[in-house]
């Protein structure tokens, strides 16, 4: 993938969806638990208990996203990104734009 144009537009969507990223975690944290916490004798416990799982596995979810688009940064100052992580293969350029932060190529993903 040499189109420095195409390139340069994946790296801007790839750092506006870190910091997106970036501010939902933060948000997620600061907010914490005590959005949903509750009264020891509270009669619906069990759904409070849930919510706090659904917020942990969203947190979970976010991180792993993070992880993956700062991965691909990474590549683009490494010189790398564009090339399928299996097979070494230049990712097709639709491929990139419909995923920036995928590793690999339509026959490895």
């Amino acid at each position: 993938m040499a189109n420095p144009t195409a390139l340069a537009t994946l790296r801007g969507q790839l750092e506006a969806e870190r910091a997106s990223l970036q501010h939902q975690l933060d948000e997620l944290r600061a907010s914490g638990d005590k959005s949903l916490s509750f009264d020891e004798n509270f009669a619906d416990s069990g759904q409070v208990a849930a919510e706090q799982g659904e917020s942990r596995l969203l947190a979970a979810s976010l991180s792993d996203q993070l992880q993956e688009v700062e991965r691909a940064l990474h590549k683009f100052d490494a010189g790398t990104y564009g090339k399928c992580e299996t097979c070494g293969e230049d990712v097709a350029e639709a491929r990139l734009e419909a995923m920036p932060a995928t590793r690999y190529c339509i026959n490895h993903a």
